[in-house]
């Protein structure tokens, strides 16, 4: 059986990602704030092995993925045991969408490192987060090679975990090396957000 994921958020990155990982075999929750029945339309047009559920079940899944809106984020402390788990941080740290798309100071630190601090003894991995959200939902193998996802991460073990998944969807993964470095590279703002690489 496939590792189990959790989606919190239920917007475009998070349908996409979804969509993948339904695709692949992987059983998905999903769930956003509004609750399980706002979300029946999506989850019928991702098919079986994709369910709706509360923020906590996806929350308690083997791998949880955050694609929510970053002022969102804090809330999620308390609504698991996080200790040991993998989370992969797709968010970005904005404050305004467009067309200013402002991030929020963060006083020098990366953004997936915040994540960390609010979800105590969680695995982060950034990934999933730099592709725009038309071009993730395309094909992975592109003209004879792999679109390119960066991921990093301080948990080696969990990196690798999800490099694998990642590989596995037909993508391309590139380590970036730990959170307070690789992961400001592909945060909103960073050098490599947006950047659309095929890797042959």
């Amino acid at each position: 059986m496939k590792e189990t994921f959790g989606i919190i958020g239920a917007g475009n990155i998070g349908q996409t990602v979804a969509r993948h990982l339904v695709k692949a075999g992987h059983p998905v929750i999903l769930a956003n704030r509004s609750g399980g029945d706002s979300l029946k339309e999506i989850v019928h047009s991702l098919g079986a092995g994709a369910t709706a559920g509360t923020i906590s079940q996806a929350a308690g899944a083997e791998i949880v993925l955050l694609s929510l809106p970053w002022s969102e984020v804090s809330s999620l402390t308390d609504v698991a045991d996080w200790k040991g788990r993998v989370v992969i941080d797709a968010t970005n740290h904005f404050i305004t969408y467009a067309p200013e798309f402002k991030v929020q100071d963060l006083g020098g630190k990366a953004s997936s490192e915040v994540v960390a601090s609010l979800l105590p003894g969680a695995r982060i991995v950034k990934a999933f987060n730099t592709i725009f959200y038309r071009i993730l939902a395309e094909d992975p193998m592109v003209a004879g090679g792999n679109r390119v996802l960066f991921v990093s991460g301080d948990d080696m073990p969990a990196k690798k975990e999800v490099m694998s998944i990642i590989a596995s969807l037909g993508f391309a993964p590139i380590d970036l090396g730990n959170l307070s470095e690789g992961s400001k590279l592909q945060q909103a703002k960073g050098a490599l957000a947006t950047l659309n690489l095929v890797k042959f």
